[in-house]
């Protein structure tokens, strides 16, 4: 599109805008800078905002930003919008000293319900406040945290008024959630927008994550602490940003199944043995931590959790029991509190809350209903409000409204009545044009190494779709933008001067035994989805050697039928005289009901995966989010094509691994879980077409499914004969594809890993590797026998297992080891 008629966004925009809004109320500077915005944004996307939707979208899509709603087996693409919301340096000072000011008020609120209770004693707070609660513990009073912080991060919801108001709609201090997507959200439109952030002066978000870290460091017991975060695991809604902050701060991610407690200690089992955790960044409630103290039902906590906590050997942020300041009856006792505690009143307001719990608040609730939300005092289910939401009175019908009053009168202590929010509006790209929609703030702060509070300078924007934007998770149609703090001066790049460079380290960390065992399967289900490729490839008439594939009723195309149906790729109708090549091979790549077809062994590699977020580069997500080419079941050269493809695609992934994974343990069980299917299949192809009886077809099919055709053409000028095939495919040690290549490969692997013994002996799996690599060695293609391969398939399998038993956790083994077998 030509400049001169390219339409001004920040014109059009302001013709629409309702009063109030972020960008039409904003002061003539920060105007400025929000023209000077949107007229970059503009001039980028050529006049077109879907453009630059899409652009940013795609950004989101290559860092691997996801999420779940409740319900979702599969993720969501994260619905990052192209435009930021702008505050300005003055605005921001406000809002940061509210924060601070609060994160400050709920840490001695906290620290008075589980100690001396004077708050309450004195009548400043009622005792039903806090005993009503499902998040009040009594299991951890009198059982004060290092240092004496329960809190280590806080975060806030807050709203803007039509008249610039900003006040708090909610506090967050049991789990985090949407720090990780801020980071994100920054870096994804930083990368799309290239130098716009830094030339408007925009706040950097990195310093605050490492005060962040500093501050969880502080409290640990020793100096150079040892720090997980604490998931609930990959199925949990915000585990794609649990697994990038994680990463992004250098801490361990860590699930219930991973750690234990020993005398007082907790400990991480990894594949080195029992390594002591000094500090716990929780992204759990704290009715999940451990079934011995708090909910007996947990199946995601570490029993005996609390007695480390007892015992004051670990620290963990936020302290079990925080969340009691969560509820929102508290929300109406905060001011006075503030008063009491602090001796101030709130810079930032609460958004006015009555808790019918008191007479006179109850009856203003009951008088007023038509003008306020009513929700459940505790976030739980109670009668009249379906799943403890807030609903505005107004919107009752007659029958709902004397169900909700009757349940009020009963136990008015349960319900809360809260203002109407009306909320200020920000520019959002709305079906490829630039509209206003209401929004809410997600602002994060954190404690410091000094123990200080300190105030991300940026946050998570939440855009109203059709949910409750004051939820605490993402809704259906809901979207996210970045929210930037401008200066009024450049702001200066960061500096490690004076802060103390780290001691050097050439060693990756340590690996959890869960970890090592995703990477183990990860690449076993890699290799057999190119295996199984290879085979539909073959079937299919794939050759690159011989002019003509076998024939459909021959004995090599039943073979290879038979390995597909035994890898339930297909089912056993397939396997029956006469079947069609087109209908079968499509079934094998695509048919998600068939456990070993490629669409199914490929979303295993991504389920997988999911559990491996924090040690996986986003182009691995990008490839394996990448849909299965498409290809029509009638049409032959579609269905190679397909194939080709995907084998090209988990090329790039071996790729991946040989060139971006740091030498660690981590790669060399990654490498090993490859090096062992590739091994298997090696033995039982050529139990299938390598045997002493084999056609020049079998062993054609043989080099090609084992990609060696090339290796023996250029050494052999004969076509495939039985004796050098074998000993090229079973025992060439050059040859990447033959069995025992793998097999010194992986002796290599066992050879490296820690060993838990102390006096010197070789531990089962390297005695093991060690054995068949010496037992492959004086063999040669005219001696090897088929009963020598299938005894080398059975040591092997040995060897899985002996793995298995030796570096994994050992709780549910079976789902893995059935399917690849």
């Amino acid at each position: 599109m030509d400049a001169d008629l390219r339409p001004d966004w920040a014109d059009a925009y302001l013709a629409a805008a309702p009063g109030g809004d972020l960008f039409a109320g904003a002061s003539p500077a920060m105007a400025a800078h929000w023209r000077a915005m949107l007229a970059r944004l503009s001039h980028q996307a050529q006049g077109d905002p879907a453009t630059l939707a899409d652009h940013v979208g795609r950004q989101a899509s290559d860092l691997g930003m996801a999420f779940r709603l409740t319900g979702d087996e599969q993720e969501r693409p994260w619905p990052l919008g192209p435009v930021p919301l702008l505050i300005g340096a003055e605005e921001w000072t406000h809002i940061e000293n509210g924060l601070t000011q609060r994160a400050e008020l709920l840490e001695r609120v906290i620290a008075d319900i589980y100690s001396t209770q004077s708050l309450v004693r004195d009548g400043k707070l009622p005792a039903s406040i806090v005993t009503g609660s499902p998040h009040y513990w009594r299991v951890m009073t009198g059982t004060p945290p290092p240092r004496g912080h329960h809190l280590h991060f806080y975060a806030a919801d807050i709203g803007r008024g039509p008249a610039g108001e900003w006040r708090v709609l909610a506090d967050r201090v049991r789990t985090p959630v949407g720090v990780g997507y801020a980071l994100e959200n920054r870096l994804a439109l930083s990368r799309a927008t290239g130098d716009l952030l830094g030339a408007m002066n925009t706040r950097r978000l990195a310093p605050f994550f490492a005060e962040l870290r500093r501050g969880l460091a502080a409290d640990c017991a020793r100096a150079d602490p040892r720090i997980g975060l604490l998931t609930p695991g990959r199925f949990n809604q915000s585990y794609a940003e649990q697994a990038h902050l994680a990463r992004y701060l250098g801490l361990l991610l860590v699930e219930g199944d991973d750690l234990i407690v020993s005398d007082g200690r907790l400990f991480v089992r990894t594949i080195q043995g029992l390594k002591r955790i000094d500090g716990l960044w929780r992204w759990m409630d704290s009715r999940f931590l451990d079934p011995l103290a708090f909910d007996g039902k947990s199946r995601i906590g570490v029993p005996d959790l609390h007695d480390a906590c007892a015992r004051g050997g670990l620290m963990i942020g936020n302290w079990p029991g925080a969340g009691v300041i969560e509820s929102r009856a508290f929300a109406a006792f905060l001011p006075q509190l503030a008063r009491a505690v602090l001796g101030q009143a709130l810079i930032l307001p609460n958004i006015a809350t009555w808790w019918c719990g008191q007479p006179r608040e109850r009856d203003h609730v009951r008088a007023r209903i038509d003008d306020l939300m009513v929700g459940s005092a505790f976030d739980q289910n109670v009668p009249g409000l379906p799943d403890g939401h807030f609903i505005p009175g107004a919107s009752l019908d007659p029958a709902r409204r004397a169900i909700l009053l009757a349940a009020m009168a009963k136990r008015p202590m349960d319900y809360v009545g809260q203002e109407v929010v009306k909320l200020s509006t920000t520019p959002a790209v709305i079906d490829g044009r630039l509209a206003p929609l209401p929004f809410t703030l997600r602002l994060f702060v954190a404690r410091d190494g000094a123990g200080q509070w300190r105030v991300m300078p940026g946050g998570f924007s939440r855009l109203a779709g059709h949910g409750d934007i004051r939820a605490a998770l993402m809704g259906r149609g809901d979207m996210s933008a970045d929210m930037c703090v401008i200066d009024a001066r450049p702001v200066p790049p960061d500096t490690l001067l004076g802060s103390g460079a780290p001691a050097i380290r050439r060693v990756g960390g340590m690996l959890p035994a869960k970890a090592a065992d995703n990477l183990f399967w990860l690449g076993r289900y890699i290799e057999r989805a190119e295996m199984t490729l290879r085979l539909v490839r073959a079937i299919a008439g794939g050759s690159i050697e011989a002019d003509l594939g076998p024939s459909l009723d021959s004995p090599a195309m039943t073979r290879l039928v038979g390995q597909l149906v035994q890898w339930n790729a297909v089912p056993a109708r397939f396997g029956a005289p006469g079947a069609a090549v087109g209908p079968l091979c499509a079934t094998a790549l695509g048919d998600a009901r068939q456990p070993g077809s490629v669409r199914a062994l490929m979303a295993i590699v991504g389920n997988i995966g999911e559990g491996l977020r924090d040690r996986l580069a986003s182009d691995f997500w990008r490839l394996v989010r990448l849909p299965l080419p498409t290809f029509d079941a009638a049409v032959t050269e579609t269905l190679l094509d397909a194939s080709s493809r995907m084998i090209e695609r988990i090329s790039a992934l071996a790729g991946l691994a040989a060139e971006n994974m740091g030498r660690t343990d981590g790669w060399r069980f990654h490498d090993m879980g490859r090096r062992m299917e590739r091994a298997i299949n090696g033995c039982r192809l050529l139990g299938l077409f390598g045997g002493d009886h084999a056609s020049a077809d079998d062993l054609t099919v043989l080099l090609d499914l084992m990609d060696s055709q090339i290796s023996y053409r250029t050494r052999y000028l004969t076509e495939p004969a039985l004796p050098p095939v074998r000993d090229l495919l079973a025992l060439e040690p050059f040859n990447p594809r033959a069995i025992a290549y793998q097999a010194q490969r992986l002796a290599d692997h066992v050879a490296a890993l820690p060993t838990l013994r102390a006096d010197g002996m070789p531990e089962e799996p390297r005695r093991l590797a060690d054995a068949l690599v010496a037992r492959l060695a004086p063999l040669t293609g005219d001696m090897v026998t088929m009963a020598d391969i299938a005894d080398t398939e059975s040591r092997l399998l040995g060897l899985s297992d002996a793995i298995g038993q030796r570096y994994f956790l050992q709780l549910h083994k079976t789902q893995d080891a059935d399917l690849l077998s």
